[in-house]
């Protein structure tokens, strides 16, 4: 199986406070990974590491051969790295198509004139964005809200949207922070049908973090459990659950199977500035 992303012995420091500290993993071809963690783990960290939002202050961050490190995020979303947000991220008066074609931006190649004359080379680029658009609304059923303005929409709905946009940037590796936040039931189990139909269909590589444990462990092919920035364990989902080390991380001592926990909550890790 071929490695998409190497992250290895990863240290990234906030003055005394260690975000990151020594953590490493890969992503295979055709993997769901996930990241998990108490709150303040470290979790939006790694996120921020790998799509250049931080940059460490040692180790290696390679995506099919090339070194992210030291890249701005627009060089590394052409690379081929794409990501959803915990907060939605949309533009609320935009349609849901509109929204969409945003995530076709990089892959445009005409230029400002071209495109306020709509011929040619850019009316034909156009049709063919919108071509893909219109698989992603397929894709994500999302027919009946094509053309509603996104703030009209149901928050679930609205998720959904926003994994559509990432997903619009064609991604080798898509990065989901907290998918099925704030979400009921009925929409997460949906979201979570997209998520193993992206893996399988599309055969979309993902390092998902997420707080819901019954989801997690449920559609994860591995999972990386992080405490203080600090690696505790990484597995799969049955080692996950057996793994004392990680039920300490959790609870702070023996308890039963981490499956059983559910729901940890939600708030994104704390940082500072700019290391």
């Amino acid at each position: 199986m071929t490695t998409v992303l190497q992250f290895d012995d990863v240290h990234l420091s906030f003055g005394a406070v260690k975000a990151v500290n020594g953590v490493s993993f890969t992503v295979e071809e055709d993997e769901l990974f996930a990241v998990i963690g108490p709150n303040g783990a470290g979790k939006t960290s790694i996120f921020n590491v790998l799509s250049g939002v931080y940059r460490p202050q040692q180790g290696k961050v390679v995506l099919e051969g090339h070194s992210l490190l030291g890249m701005r995020p627009p060089a590394i979303a052409r690379l081929g790295m794409a990501r959803t947000f915990q907060n939605i991220e949309l533009f609320a008066n935009l349609t849901v198509l509109d929204n969409l074609m945003l995530g076709r931006h990089q892959h445009l190649r005409y230029g400002t004139l071209a495109a306020m004359l709509w011929v040619g080379r850019a009316r034909n680029e156009e049709l063919r964005h919108r071509r893909r658009v219109e698989e992603i609304v397929d894709f994500l059923e999302l027919e009946q809200w094509r053309k509603f303005p996104v703030g009209l929409l149901p928050y679930g709905v609205q998720k959904r949207v926003e994994l559509g946009r990432a997903l619009a940037m064609e991604p080798r590796l898509l990065l989901l922070d907290e998918p099925v936040a704030g979400m009921n039931l009925e929409e997460t189990e949906d979201m979570a049908r997209y998520i193993l139909d992206i893996r399988d269909e599309l055969r979309i590589p993902m390092i998902m973090v997420e707080h819901d444990m019954g989801l997690v462990m449920d559609i994860a092919d591995r999972i990386m459990v992080i405490d203080f920035g600090t690696p505790v364990a990484t597995g799969t989902p049955t080692e996950i659950q057996r793994n004392p080390d990680v039920i300490r991380a959790y609870l702070g001592g023996d308890a039963g199977d981490l499956g059983d926990l559910g729901d940890l909550g939600e708030t994104s890790d704390a940082e500072g500035a700019t290391p």
